[in-house]
């Protein structure tokens, strides 16, 4: 009896998940994925790739006294 109400609603929110799918790549949604991540990060501030000097977040290997 419960499979009766289960395999329909399953059917059910797939084509839901589906439908909303659909819609979002229609208004564009997936246009510009990496355009977005990029935009928050301006660019008068350039990527640093190397750690500081003062870099407080790992200790001194050769500070045994900390």
């Amino acid at each position: 009896m419960s499979l009766l109400l289960l395999i329909p609603l399953s059917i059910g929110l797939g084509l839901l998940g589906l439908c909303a799918f659909l819609w979002a790549l229609r208004t564009g949604q997936f246009d510009d994925p990496d355009g977005a991540a990029w935009r928050v990060i301006p660019p008068e501030y350039p990527l640093e790739t190397e750690g500081k000097n003062d870099d407080n977040l790992a200790p001194n290997a050769q500070d045994r006294n900390a």
